[in-house]
């Protein structure tokens, strides 16, 4: 997916919860790309959010740590 894509796709679900209280906030960003993102995109999310996270709404970058991590294949 395009890095542009991802980004907006990202930050649209953090203006959604910007309404929410902070916490419930991150943890609904966290739940929600947790639920609904492929592992790929997900890989690709961390990827960036590595390099900097540019672009990235704040809710987006505080609620990496609570989304589900890319298991390895073996």
């Amino acid at each position: 997916m395009s890095p542009d894509k991802l980004v907006r796709m990202a930050n649209q679900i953090a203006t959604f919860f910007h309404t929410k209280p902070h916490d419930e906030a991150v943890k609904g960003v966290a739940e929600h790309i947790s639920n609904f993102w492929e592992p790929r995109m997900r890989a690709q999310l961390f990827a960036m959010l590595a390099e900097g996270g540019e672009g990235f709404d704040p809710l987006v970058i505080e609620a990496q740590a609570d989304i589900r991590p890319v298991e390895e294949s073996a």
